[in-house]
């Protein structure tokens, strides 16, 4: 009869190759580009059927802490929270408080860290906690750590390249719909013998709120106007051109500017529910009687350097989008000199502030007009976009710009 065999222990070599073909494993599953998933099947493999770690769970943060990957727990950690004393852990120890149900179940804490912040922590355990015998999770702790970091640096790449990808999009999009604002600006912009026109536009996003238009109406009339959406972005941009539409089909159908406003006035209050307003400045130019017509709705008033002086054209109503019926709206009308000048521009220029907190005045604008009141309207703009880089420095632009500048001959 033969002798009973005995329990024989693996070698140290044979313990050795199964933490190198291990490791080996999970590297070529990264290599091969595998899922999360996948990664973590093979880790649980390795940890709980190979090397007997008997129990485990793994945290990992992407916008919360959140538990990627647990076994050998009973049901009473069917919904695990994460315990915020683990932060205060940063090299591998024995789990020191007291205070959560994983403190008492777990006895190492594995953290992995890149620089100073925390990606995941690893808890460890044996099922037999009366065990004398060192515990799997303490003997094979090194390579535990080294196992775990190679997955979590390899899972945290898959999720800076799903970023990258969702980023990608979204600027794609957002060039798209840039683009897409472009159209809604007019492509071509007065240039004839009774006036020349020439706006310019630099949004502080890809796309902006702030919003210029001319639009002729018969022969001899045309209406202009330069508006700013409250906000800046993709919400400010749609708005904007909420506004643009409603116009242009408004004044196909009334040229009377007060009717304008005030239905404008009532589709923001409709859509917007102020939450969003607008300041708008629209006036309309005779080319025949020289009378411009105009309304201010709550916007930067317009320089206008009319027989040599610099008149504020300020008349109007308050904002649109704001209050629904507008008190006290009124519309002005002036005679225009021939080689008089208009400057009308958005907020972002006199918010723009330089490195001792100042902004631009609004009486260095009518000087930059009249030292340049022979010039045509493209070197006005450029002028005042000069003084404007030079005024700021090296501090950035706050808001969306825009400028629209007419001269009458």
């Amino acid at each position: 009869m033969s002798a009973p065999k005995k329990n024989i222990r693996p070698s140290a070599n044979s313990v050795k190759d199964v933490k190198l073909n291990s490791l080996l494993e999970m590297t070529k599953a990264i290599n091969n580009n595998v899922s999360t998933a996948q990664l973590l099947d093979i880790y649980q493999e390795i940890l709980e059927n190979r090397l007997k770690v008997g129990k485990l769970v793994l945290f990992s943060f992407t916008t919360e802490w959140t538990c990627i990957l647990k076994y050998g727990v009973d049901k009473d950690y069917n919904h695990l929270v994460f315990e915020p004393e683990l932060l205060d852990i940063q090299e591998i120890e024995t789990i020191s408080y007291s205070k959560g149900n994983l403190s008492q179940k777990f006895e190492i804490v594995i953290p992995v860290y890149h620089k100073q912040t925390p990606l995941a922590f690893v808890l460890l355990g044996d099922i037999d906690e009366k065990k004398i015998e060192m515990s799997s999770a303490i003997k094979h702790l090194p390579f535990i750590q080294t196992l775990t970091n190679v997955m979590i640096v390899a899972i945290e790449n898959k999720k800076l390249y799903k970023t990258s990808i969702q980023k990608a999009a979204i600027q794609k999009e957002l060039e798209l719909a840039q683009s897409m604002q472009k159209l809604l600006f007019p492509s071509t912009l007065p240039n004839i013998e009774e006036l020349e026109m020439n706006a310019l536009y630099l949004p502080h996003q890809q796309v902006g709120g702030d919003y210029y238009d001319v639009i002729w109406i018969n022969e001899v009339e045309f209406v202009f106007c330069l508006a700013d959406v409250s906000g800046k972005g993709v919400a400010a941009a749609l708005l904007m051109s909420n506004l643009q539409a409603a116009l242009r089909v408004l004044l196909k159908y009334t040229q009377n500017l007060t009717e304008v406003v005030i239905d404008i006035n009532q589709l923001i209050c409709d859509n917007a529910k102020t939450e969003k307003f607008i300041s708008l400045f629209i006036a309309k130019y005779n080319i025949g009687t020289h009378k411009l017509s105009y309304i201010n709705a709550g916007h930067n008033s317009p320089i206008l350097i009319n027989n040599n002086y610099a008149i504020e054209l300020d008349k109007g109503c308050t904002l649109l989008g704001i209050t629904n019926p507008l008190h006290s709206l009124e519309t002005d009308t002036l005679l225009i000199s021939p080689q008089s000048i208009l400057f009308a521009y958005t907020d972002g220029l006199t918010d723009t502030v330089n490195s001792n907190d100042e902004n631009i005045s609004v009486d260095e604008l009518k000087n930059i007009l009249v030292n340049n009141k022979n010039s045509n309207c493209e070197f006005i703009n450029k002028a005042m976009m000069y003084y404007l880089e030079e005024f700021k420095g090296e501090m950035p632009f706050v808001d969306d710009i825009a400028m629209l500048t007419c001269k009458f001959n």
